[in-house]
């Protein structure tokens, strides 16, 4: 079974379902992307991962992580590795230094945890051949949208509201950091960093 590498291109409000996500991923070596829709607490885990913001406290997968590392657990992979009837599944290949053993998991799930563990996304040709979208000429164009840099979830942020962050200062800036924090609201939270990096 030849394994295809795959990264994380974008992630962004669905269209097509409210309070979903859609995380796009990519052939590395190709030009065909693999949209999967997700739920929100999964994209929220994912897109603070990204964007390296430290939670106050952990996060479900955080605590795999942890539970993992402890039990003296290694993720080595996470393979996406079957569609049926529009449902993917997932692994999560995992080793304990004398065997190897794997985990099924929603991708969603399984892309948070390998995230924390800095480990490669694969699928199989049978799923991008079925799923994936190729990219067409007339797409060429307009490569800037077709990146779409990692931003959290906050790619539906007003321009109004960023605008107000524009004009609050350091200092509050930084409170509403922590407020945010406290709240788990993660995405306020990108948003809030970025406007402090600016600032740097």
């Amino acid at each position: 079974m030849e394994k295809i590498q795959l990264e994380i291109l974008g992630l962004s409000s669905s269209q097509s379902q409210t309070g979903s996500f859609a995380l796009v991923l990519g052939e590395r070596e190709g030009n065909r992307r693999l949209p999967i829709i997700i739920g929100m607490f999964e994209a929220q885990s994912i897109a603070i991962q990204i964007e390296k913001i430290n939670p106050n406290r952990p996060l479900t997968h955080d605590l795999f992580k942890t539970f993992a590392e402890h039990m003296d657990v290694a993720i080595t992979e996470i393979l996406i590795s079957d569609l049926k009837e529009g449902v993917f599944y997932s692994k999560i290949m995992c080793t304990d230094g004398t065997r190897e053993f794997e985990l099924d998991s929603r991708p969603s799930d399984a892309i948070a945890i390998g995230l924390r563990f800095g480990v490669p996304i694969y699928t199989v040709e049978s799923v991008l051949s079925e799923a994936g979208i190729i990219l067409s000429d007339l797409e060429d164009g307009d490569e800037e949208n077709e990146e779409m840099t990692v931003k959290s979830t906050s790619s539906t942020t007003s321009s109004s509201a960023k605008e107000s962050l524009s004009q609050t200062s350091v200092d509050e800036l930084n409170k509403l950091l922590n407020d945010a924090l406290d709240k788990e609201d993660y995405e306020r939270a990108a948003k809030i960093r970025d406007e402090l990096n600016k600032r740097n």
